[in-house]
């Protein structure tokens, strides 16, 4: 039977009547498809009503039901419970759903109670849903393993329909991905067991993604489901206005541009009922709030930062002031990427390039946040490249050109978190669970003999673990495995998550004296004896210990510069390949792009001094200054990629004659910079970038063992292996560091084939060293025509990558010097070398 027939459709569309709106076509798609059993993703632009899609179905679901019913019986409480389960990545969308969702029960007369659960949630109102299950529950993947944590807890889905996972694509893409897998796999699993008769649906949502049918697997990988992806045949009116300067600086560099074009924001922000200035960083977040009060001081008390490292009640108050319209502006990170509903926001900034077409779309989508309305995003630059990016995200979402999310695969750290859970709760049977967990995308090539060193781990601690008892933490009794001991529980249920935050390390003399603080994952890249600059200092590096670098001064002039992972977003690939061939059309004095039409005197001069590259070329820059030799390479892969292929790069050349670099890199290409001239024939560049060897050549070029030492602290955590305190008692980073240290030397030397250990070193290289892309690159490279250009002076190109270089051995007035000075150099009148030519 159609839906459209049934007294639940006809309620529904009449209250949707009463505030002047109509389904659209994919909304009814989803009711009908949901009604006659189907599981599935829905995909569809933001602020057309994904949301109601579901909710929506499930609400029809529940009114015909009730109209099926004896009068009278429709709220007796006591013979319902939880119908519906709706999983969100962000606390932030939690109480914005909550009450949308509040809104519609209670006008459509529906006697649903919504309920939040997650790190906010109060003890109080968890006690009130351990006695009273909610008809609807909105749940972070943590919580949802908390509640499989419960003793009893299988009979909280007695009543369950269906489970949806709102902003699958935030959550693919990580372990809190993974955790939503298996607690899915798990539920499904508890209602074939106690009521095979109910049919449990498991949907999606999903704005920007690039591989849907993909997502749908991870999401639904069940054979015997019937499931669909709805896809909205609608557009989204997206906007996009790049804030131009006056004039193009012939050498840009990263921060030179943004502030001053600040006062070109102003106006934006006055016309505007209430602007999102979205940021990458917290600090660039923090540094435009004070550089907007300085230029205007009425914004005083209009303006506000939201963050994440910003206080619950704070970020509250902000939220609910965007609401009601009392904020003029609110500068972000992606605190407020994801959908939460701000009617009064009509425009959204994005200061800097995003990096990614779908981060951009998603905040894009933060305006007009209604079907009918257009979005409006404008994009301020921090150097003028950055037109270059605005050009080619502007072709890329009209081409729809988005990034696709890669699911994580055997993550066994969250496998073993997962199996204690479920021991601290009801328990479990291992041929039930082992045939579950074989059904989930993540753990479908899982091995019998990777399952029994799981169940050997989580038992005993595995071979080399044995003799301490307090890793035998699951006991098999009645026939089923269990957590007996109350600690080893109480421990347990503190810490179920995946998220393990970075820690930094103090740099310190060997001598005595601290210098500063870095990250762990820069450290880690770097070998005994190889140098770095920190406050203005070229440090060697001698050794890690209790959380702490140890160094003494280096002999070296200059040296690799520091990166913060959290203070830089790379480029993506799609991004990337998208930039590769925007730069064809730089020089089209034609072409209809406002942004590559002002910096055209800049991509003119570079070609006149070096050379432009196409997107079938690879630009290999060789200049000599005051400062040393440099090679200055364009692959345009993102930062995170050229930091790895500038040390294999250097690691090549230095494996044929001994020298020492130092090495700078951005989002478009890469500098190696040495004292002595570089001892590479131009013949011989493109065999360096060859893809053959590389997993030896990259273990041999950067510190690998160090790498996945660092990644192995984040899996003894999440894998329960090392105990991460108790609430406001929490153990220091160097301890949980040095515990996790002992147990990766103790598994190197004595359990070669631990899988938590395995899953360390191939971390290290697909996700912090992304070697898959690395290697396509190269590849792409060796298909690629070499262009070698030899010059006295920096170019457009390069000096952006040089100005980084330097900025960590300045203060901010000396770097400013010494800018001048290098662009003083570069403005002298120069002659084309004839050695300049193409290979």
């Amino acid at each position: 039977m159609s839906i459209e027939q049934s007294k639940g459709y006809k309620q529904v569309i009449k209250w949707l009547r009463t505030h002047k709106k109509k389904p659209f076509q994919f909304q009814k798609d989803a009711w009908q498809y949901f009604a006659e059993g189907y599981s599935g993703l829905v995909n569809a632009p933001t602020g057309f009503g994904k949301t109601y899609s579901l909710f929506l179905a499930a609400v029809i679901e529940e009114l015909n039901r009730e109209s099926d019913t004896e009068k009278g019986k429709k709220n007796n409480r006591s013979k319902t419970g939880l119908k519906l389960i709706w999983i969100t990545p962000l606390r932030s969308l939690a109480k914005d759903l909550a009450r949308a969702m509040q809104e519609v029960c209670m006008e459509l007369q529906l006697g649903w109670q919504i309920g939040v659960r997650n790190g906010d949630t109060s003890a109080s109102d968890k006690l009130k849903q351990k006695k009273q299950m909610p008809e609807v529950l909105i749940i972070t993947p943590e919580s949802i393993h908390l509640l499989l944590a419960q003793k009893g807890s299988s009979d909280n889905f007695d009543y369950l329909n269906a489970i949806v996972a709102d902003e699958w694509h935030e959550l693919i893409g990580s372990k809190r991905g993974v955790q939503t897998e298996l607690a899915i796999s798990r539920i499904k699993g508890i209602l074939k067991e106690k009521h095979p008769e109910r049919l449990l649906r498991i949907w999606g949502i999903s704005a920007t993604i690039g591989n849907l049918e993909q997502a749908l697997e991870v999401l639904v990988p069940y054979q015997e489901v019937l499931k669909t992806i709805i896809k909205a045949n609608l557009e989204k009116k997206i906007d996009i206005r790049s804030i131009l300067p006056d004039h193009i600086d012939m050498l840009p560099w990263a921060g030179h541009l943004g502030h001053k074009l600040a006062h070109k924001l102003l106006p934006v922000i006055h016309k505007s009922k209430t602007t999102l200035i979205f940021t990458n960083t917290r600090g660039q977040a923090e540094l435009w709030y004070q550089n907007l009060l300085s230029l205007d001081e009425s914004l005083a008390g209009l303006i506000a930062i939201h963050h994440g490292s910003i206080d619950f009640e704070l970020r509250n108050w902000i939220e609910d002031a965007l609401h009601s319209g009392q904020l003029k502006a609110v500068i972000s990170t992606s605190s407020l990427d994801l959908g939460v509903d701000f009617k009064p926001v009509d425009t959204v900034v994005q200061i800097g390039s995003p990096k990614g077409v779908a981060r951009f779309l998603q905040r894009a989508g933060r305006s007009g946040h209604s079907p009918y309305e257009t979005s409006v995003i404008y994009f301020l630059p921090t150097h003028a490249l950055e037109l270059v990016e605005a050009a080619a995200i502007k072709e890329a979402a009209k081409t729809q050109n988005i990034e696709s999310r890669e699911p994580v695969v055997m993550a066994f750290d969250t496998l073993v978190q997962y199996l204690v859970t479920l021991a601290v709760g009801d328990g479990f049977k291992e041929e039930t669970i082992y045939r579950e967990i074989k059904e989930t995308y993540c753990f479908q090539d899982i091995l019998p003999a990777e399952w029994r060193w799981i169940m050997q781990f989580i038992t005993t601690g595995g071979d080399s673990l044995t003799a301490y008892t307090e890793f035998s933490k699951v006991v098999l009794k009645e026939g089923l495995w269990k957590v007996e001991s109350r600690q080893i529980a109480m421990r347990h249920r503190l810490h179920i998550g995946t998220i393990v935050s970075d820690a930094m390390l103090k740099v310190k003399f060997l001598t005595g004296g601290y210098i500063g603080m870095l990250e762990e994952s820069f450290i880690s890249k770097i070998k005994p004896g190889g140098s770095f600059t920190l406050a203005g200092r070229v440090l060697e590096f001698i050794m890690v210990k209790d959380m702490t670098v140890l160094v003494r001064k280096s002999r070296l002039k200059s040296a690799i510069t520091p990166s913060w992972m959290g203070g830089r977003i790379s480029l993506t690939a799609n991004l990337g390949s998208i930039l590769r061939k925007k730069y064809n059309d730089t020089l089209n004095k034609e072409q209809e792009d406002d942004e590559l039409r002002i910096i055209l005197p800049l991509f003119e001069r570079q070609a006149k001094v070096s050379h432009v590259p196409k997107n079938d070329e690879f630009l290999i820059e060789l200049i000599h200054t005051r400062d040393g030799y440099h090679l200055f390479a364009y692959p345009f892969e993102g930062r995170l990629v050229h930091e790895v292929m500038a040390a294999l790069i250097a690691y090549r050349i230095g494996r044929k004659t001994p020298i020492s670099f130092s090495i700078a890199m951005n989002d478009y290409g890469f500098e190696l910079l040495s004292e002595q001239p570089i001892p590479v024939a131009e013949a011989e560049l493109k065999q360096l970038f060859t893809p053959d060897n590389l997993a030896e050549d990259i273990v041999a070029s950067i510190n690998a063992t160090e790498m996945a030492r660092r990644k192995f602290r984040d899996i003894a955590c999440i894998s329960g292996l090392v105990f991460q305190g108790f609430p406001g008692k929490y153990t220091t980073n160097k301890h949980l560091q040095s515990s996790a240290g002992l147990f990766f030397n103790v598994f190197s030397d004595y359990d070669k084939h631990n899988l938590l250990l395995r899953q360390a070193y191939d971390e290290a290289f697909y996700q912090q060293i992304e070697e898959p892309r690395l290697a396509a690159a190269l590849n792409r490279i060796q298909f690629s025509k070499l262009i070698v250009v030899k010059t006295n002076s920096y170019t457009p190109l390069c000096f952006p990558i040089k100005v980084d270089s330097l900025r960590e051995n300045m203060s901010s007035e000396e770097l400013g010097q010494r800018i001048k000075r290098m662009t003083a150099e570069a403005e002298k009148p120069r002659r084309k070398s004839k050695n300049d030519h193409t290979v």
